[in-house]
């Protein structure tokens, strides 16, 4: 008898099903990228108001993603204990709530404060939506769903250029921009109380009645045959606190997961700190090669918009050819597009094609990682293994700013600094190519199996009490 996981998995994809808990996990991720690429907004016009040095320019990113980094792995720790549901709604409230009164900050001190809180609650969002949704999706569509799921980023990146461009030389301009952001996000609160618990969770944390409930209820509105399954009964685990949750959740994914979350952390870091070299700091970078504030504004939108054809052509790609393939070379022609960037940076026309490619190559690569990570952890520690990975990632982005503005940019250079991205790149698509699973097609929680350095089922159960 199969189990209510292999039934939920093997379900058919009705747009009006599942796709329904896709599009509201996608509105979360949206807002993910408009606050992250309105940092890279804000820097320029806070360093006028407020008359900062290249310096401190740099923690308007730094408080914002140490805060995700933060969040995410808080708020992954926590779905995976007490459901993806409860965590879903309240990180969005957390964002809305601190990003309101960041637009109101007397002074920059307040305002990084203000926007690390903010960042904690929207820190949460990319690996408890990411956990839902793809629990929820049928594997025989899962990649190209969790990689589509990617696609709100660049829309939701590009509507925070728009958005900054337009409000350009209205009063307070940043302040504004800060507001306008949090309306539809409220709305995005609203819409969410409607999505299920994902059934996976349920049957993973003994909540059986509920978790049949909901399949049965999957089965009939898919129009799929009922059959009889069975609901495993789940491992005990004793109740502790979040802090202590994620230590050991950190110690689970290390001791038993090791090449994994290697891997893992090693992908997230290295495409992400080159994404965000570019996401953070291509406005300020462009002003200082002489641009206007509206020609530096529309360059960084040109990117964040012709990624939305990068994302859909990712979604297209990932199930045809493999995670690792197009990850692999997506990846590395990225890494080098953002080479172009920093070679051409003075010479307009040339900058922007530069650009263009750049955003339109990593935006393939992007919404395969987060696919591609989302898929090779077990279910018990799915979202807080990716939110680990994830706030590896959100540290080293967070970091990088100051260590651009006040170390490598003047040592190195723009072309060097890149390069050595770059470098770091490569050699984590190596130890991918060497050591990570190809997951295309395969069932949740068997892709672990054929890893050498992962260990039986029971096992990784019991390393969780």
């Amino acid at each position: 008898m199969r189990t209510g996981d292999q039934v939920v998995q093997d379900l058919p994809w009705r747009w009006d099903v599942q796709g329904k808990i896709f599009l509201i996990g996608g509105l979360g991720y949206l807002f993910d990228a408009w606050d992250v690429a309105l940092n890279g907004f804000l820097t320029p016009l806070l360093g006028l108001e407020f008359d900062l040095s290249p310096g401190e320019r740099g923690y308007v990113a730094t408080a914002n993603l140490i805060g995700m980094a933060v969040g995410a792995i808080t708020w992954g720790s926590i779905a995976d204990r007490l459901g993806r549901k409860r965590a879903f709604s309240i990180t969005l409230m957390i964002f809305a709530l601190f990003s309101v009164l960041g637009a109101f900050s007397p002074t920059y001190s307040i305002f990084l404060l203000l926007r690390f809180l903010a960042g904690f609650g929207l820190g949460g969002c990319i690996p408890v939506d990411y956990a839902i949704v793809g629990e929820f999706s049928p594997r025989a569509v899962r990649g190209k769903v969790l990689t589509a799921l990617d696609l709100f980023w660049p829309i939701g990146a590009t509507l925070a250029g728009l958005s900054a461009w337009a409000l350009l030389e209205v009063e307070h301009n940043w302040r504004v921009m800060l507001g306008i952001m949090v309306l539809p996000a409220l709305l995005t609160f609203w819409v969410r109380r409607g999505i299920p618990e994902s059934p996976i969770y349920l049957a993973k944390v003994g909540r059986e009645a509920e978790a049949r409930e909901i399949i049965d209820r999957l089965v009939v509105e898919t129009g799929a045959t009922p059959e009889p399954y069975e609901i495993k009964p789940p491992v005990a685990q004793a109740r502790v606190s979040g802090v202590v949750a994620a230590s050991r959740q950190l110690r689970t994914i290390w001791g038993q997961l090791p090449m994994i979350t290697f891997m893992a952390w090693m992908l997230f870091v290295s495409i992400m700190v080159v994404y965000y070299a570019a996401l953070s700091w291509l406005p300020t970078l462009l002003r200082d090669a002489g641009a206007t504030f509206t020609v530096a504004f529309l360059g960084s939108t040109i990117m964040s918009a012709i990624g939305i054809v990068g994302c859909a052509l990712s979604a297209v790609l990932v199930d045809i050819t493999g995670r690792k393939w197009l990850l692999g070379v997506s990846a590395s022609l990225g890494s080098v597009a953002l080479v172009g960037i920093g070679c051409t940076i003075d010479v307009p026309g040339a900058a922007l094609i530069a650009i263009g490619i750049f955003g339109f190559v990593i935006q393939v690569a992007i919404p395969v990682l987060y696919a591609y990570i989302a898929e090779i952890y077990p279910t018990e520690v799915r979202a807080s293994g990716f939110a680990w990975a994830s706030s590896m990632s959100r540290i080293a982005t967070g970091l990088a700013p100051i260590v651009f503005s006040a170390w490598a940019f003047p040592t190195l250079g723009l072309v060097n600094t890149f390069l050595v991205l770059m470098g770091a790149v490569f050699v984590a698509v190596a130890v991918m190519a060497k050591f990570g699973p190809e997951t295309k097609g395969m069932e949740l929680d068997a892709v672990v199996e054929d890893v050498d350095t992962a260990v039986p089922a029971p096992a990784r159960a019991g390393a969780l009490d």
